[in-house]
């Protein structure tokens, strides 16, 4: 079975109504032709029911297992931070939307930009199974050194060894600078 397609930004905006401050979004009271006739109901009941039930209510409340906002229009499932760029600015997001405060769930417009998939994983968090508490930072026991490295771009470079493990998150941070990577990268899981 095909998927259906997105509906139109206008649709949405239709449907839901945004909270650019809270990053909340609601549903809209819903007039009786969006809706069909079901055996001797007619469609204006059909919109009272609906509308007794969810105009005004906050939309989009379920939390998918990666920490996003989701909720479904005409049977297709989404994700609200993307809901929210369409209705904002017309158009769908080409690319990703990533949450600048690392926040999956803090879908204020402040908090939301449409980046690439190599810069949304330069304002990654640090991951659960990093041993030394900062990213690209790694004991090297056989030289009893701190190594670093960096990957961007799809290629892993070498930035160094270093003594003493500030430095080496040192020259990590300095190595992220170069590279464009956020400020919020590598910060705690």
């Amino acid at each position: 079975m095909a998927k259906k397609p997105l509906p139109t930004p206008e649709q949405l905006r239709q449907l839901l109504r945004y909270e650019p401050e809270t990053g909340k979004l609601y549903w809209r009271e819903r007039p009786a032709d969006l809706f069909q006739a079901r055996g001797k109901f007619p469609p204006e009941h059909g919109a009272k029911v609906w509308n007794a039930r969810w105009a005004g209510a906050e939309a989009f409340t379920a939390v998918a297992k990666e920490g996003y906002h989701v909720g479904a229009i005409n049977f297709r499932t989404m994700r609200a931070h993307r809901v929210i760029w369409a209705i904002v600015y017309g158009a769908w997001p080409v690319g990703e939307i990533d949450h600048i405060n690392g926040i999956r769930s803090d879908n204020r417009l402040c908090n939301l930009r449409v980046v690439s998939p190599s810069a949304n994983r330069k304002n990654m968090k640090r991951r659960k199974d990093n041993p030394s508490g900062a990213t690209g930072v790694y004991w090297w026991p056989t030289s009893r050194k701190w190594r670093v490295q960096i990957k961007s771009c799809g290629e892993r470079r070498h930035i160094g060894m270093f003594d003493t493990f500030e430095e080496a998150v040192a020259a990590r941070k300095a190595a992220e600078a170069k590279h464009g990577f956020h400020r919020n990268h590598g910060r705690p899981a």
